[in-house]
């Protein structure tokens, strides 16, 4: 993975990334938050590990910067026993984990073993969409008038207006449906070749013009993403789906993405748990982790409390049973948005001759 190890003490600094390095992981190591906001500016990280207390500037900053500016990096707190409470308090405001010091290098390897299970969230069988059809079902009945954009470009149809996706302007993207949905009110997007405009610009560039061409439509028609499976990493493909997602489905994305919450989900299927049952279950002992992850899982709506017992919610159970679709997962509510896996149209079957 790329690793940006950040921490004013050189000796701590310099030793662990050696070791991160013979792991063979990419690092990047810098003392201060002012130089780490130029790396993480110049350059994509899979994961920053910070010192949460350090001179001028501290890792919480580094956090909050890293949420807003690069959301789809991952923040892991390096901390002193005596600060538990503010990284907790961190790890409620984003950031992935926490690491106490002093502690073992495969402490360390273990947080980034999770970290990359985070990203591995893969295309379900059988849930490849073709986007050219999913254009022309939106437009049938003429119900929306459908914006479609694609490369190669098909041929217009009744209330489907197809035009060429320019992946290197997102500018002109959001253009294009602004003025598209001033002229259609009941106006509906659907975009092929996502993957090309992940190519061609930072995922969170992406992942924002996504996000204001949902707030655009809300009202309006549905908006549905395409992307080549091959082409798009599985923590691309989960970004893709939180920025079209709704509220309540982001928040169950979010808490499905965590692998110790997913471990606790697997043991609640097999029964309601209590607190030490589900500590085993995550591999933890750290008692207020442990209760920081189970709190996520109740107000993403997936597990109830009853007296000293957890158990899944309906929804919860349906989330065990798509822990590697939850890219996919469908909203609680009435939102129609989607982002799919593209695939082509199943060959029509034709009478065998004679």
């Amino acid at each position: 993975m790329r690793l940006l190890v950040v921490d004013d003490d050189r000796v701590f600094r310099e030793e662990l990334s050696e070791l991160l390095r013979d792991d063979g992981h990419s690092v990047t190591a810098e003392g201060s938050v002012a130089k780490a906001l130029e790396q993480l500016g110049a350059a994509e990280f899979d994961v920053v590990l910070t010192d949460l207390k350090m001179p001028r500037t501290s890792g919480m900053e580094l956090l909050r910067e890293v949420r807003s500016r690069w959301p789809r990096t991952l923040v892991v707190m390096i901390t002193g026993f005596a600060t538990i409470e503010t990284a907790l308090e961190a790890m409620k405001g984003g950031a992935f984990d926490y690491v106490r010091k002093p502690f073992r290098i495969d402490q360390i390897r273990e947080t980034l073993r999770l970290a990359d299970q985070e990203r591995e969230f893969e295309a379900p069988p059988g849930s490849l969409r073709d986007p050219i059809s999913e254009a022309r079902s939106l437009a049938a009945g003429g119900q929306h008038e459908v914006l479609l954009l694609a490369d190669p470009v098909p041929p217009a149809a009744p209330h489907l207006h197809p035009v060429r996706l320019a992946p290197e302007d997102l500018v002109g993207i959001t253009d294009r449906c602004a003025a598209f949905l001033e002229e259609h009110p009941n106006g509906a997007v659907v975009i092929s070749g996502t993957e090309r405009l992940v190519a061609a610009h930072r995922l969170e560039d992406v992942v924002a013009l996504l996000g204001r061409l949902r707030a655009a439509l809300a009202g309006h028609g549905p908006l549905r993403v395409a992307f080549n499976p091959r082409r798009v990493p599985a923590a691309v493909a989960t970004a893709l789906a939180g920025s079209v997602a709704p509220d309540e489905t982001h928040a169950t994305l979010e808490a499905l993405a965590n692998p110790i919450r997913r471990q606790v989900l697997q043991r609640l299927a097999e029964g309601a748990a209590a607190f030490s049952d589900a500590m085993r279950a995550a591999g933890l002992d750290d008692s207020p982790k442990m209760s920081f992850h189970l709190r996520k899982l109740t107000e993403a709506g997936l597990l109830q409390h009853d007296g000293e017992l957890y158990r899944l919610t309906p929804r919860g159970e349906a989330a065990v049973g798509l822990l590697r679709e939850a890219a996919f997962l469908p909203p609680a509510s009435g939102s129609d948005n989607s982002a799919f896996p593209r695939g082509n149209p199943a060959p029509r079957r034709t009478a065998p001759p004679g």
